[in-house]
């Protein structure tokens, strides 16, 4: 009886939280429920498979440009993000370290270009990089400007560099290091955390991108990434929502064991990148 009231009453502290938990969970639940139905089960009435298909995840990774999907993802993704942090990185440490004349300024346009939408400037990107650069019908427009800093991840490394005692990169400067060895061997061990949050920003936002892949690579199939692949395989298997589902869980997954391996570097990151202005 005891035992009953003590889970009644942890219950009822910890209601709110477990309300929020089932309110992000029972989606995915329900997607991979769906995924392992058969053909005639999927999106009736009944919550459990009667009979466990995982060969559907089989048909989803046997279908024709699924695994060049993934290719392109993994480029786009991979390259993207450490194009993204190692460019950022040097920006941000001037930012926050540097004392030169315009610096609020700079600071002032990398906070603007946070603000302006992607989609405001895209008729002249997509004009320069199908006219001057014939690059069309590829990833690379997505790719290449990640190598000219990103304005979030400069805002975010610079927060947390910031946070850095002054001493250390002085320190270091009294010994003989130069400014990149100091920002190699000072700056960036103590900035791990904040690194590994702007690459897991980086990594998600790559991965999930429709609209770039959209503009820019939706006139070469071989170029198709996992989102706007997803798009064409639910065109094609409309009626077969379990294969749709598995097609949704694997486009989910890598994005999943990422963060659940990364979470502790990424909740740290995330904190301390804010603590300072």
């Amino acid at each position: 009886m005891a035992r009953r009231r003590e889970l009644l009453h942890w219950v009822a502290v910890h209601a709110l939280a477990i309300a929020a938990s089932l309110f992000f969970v029972l989606p995915f639940a329900f997607v991979f429920l769906t995924a392992v139905m058969s053909d005639d089960q999927a999106l009736t009435r009944a919550l459990w498979p009667r009979t466990w298909e995982w060969g559907n995840f089989r048909t989803v990774w046997e279908t024709p440009g699924f695994l060049t999907w993934w290719r392109n993802t993994l480029l786009y993704a991979g390259l993207g993000t450490v194009l993204a942090v190692g460019s950022s990185l040097p920006v941000a440490y001037a930012l926050a370290k540097f004392r030169f004349r315009g610096r609020n300024l700079a600071m002032m346009m990398v906070i603007a270009a946070m603000m302006l939408p992607p989609q405001v400037v895209i008729v002249p990107m997509y004009l320069f990089w199908s006219r001057q650069m014939d690059l069309t019908g590829t990833l690379w427009p997505l790719i290449i400007p990640f190598a000219f800093a990103n304005p979030f991840s400069v805002f975010l490394l610079r927060q947390f560099l910031l946070t850095i005692p002054r001493e250390y990169t002085e320190a270091a400067r009294i010994d003989g290091c130069g400014e990149l060895r100091t920002l190699l061997r000072i700056v960036v061990p103590m900035a791990k955390p904040a690194i590994a949050a702007v690459a897991l920003f980086h990594f998600f936002y790559c991965w999930n991108d429709y609209f770039g892949p959209q503009i820019y690579a939706s006139e070469d199939p071989g170029w198709w990434t996992l989102s706007y692949g997803l798009e064409s395989f639910k065109g094609a298997h409309q009626t077969d929502w379990n294969l749709t589902m598995a097609a949704t869980v694997l486009v989910m997954a890598p994005v999943i064991v990422v963060f659940f391996f990364a979470q502790k570097a990424f909740i740290e990151g995330v904190t301390l990148t804010g603590v300072k202005g």
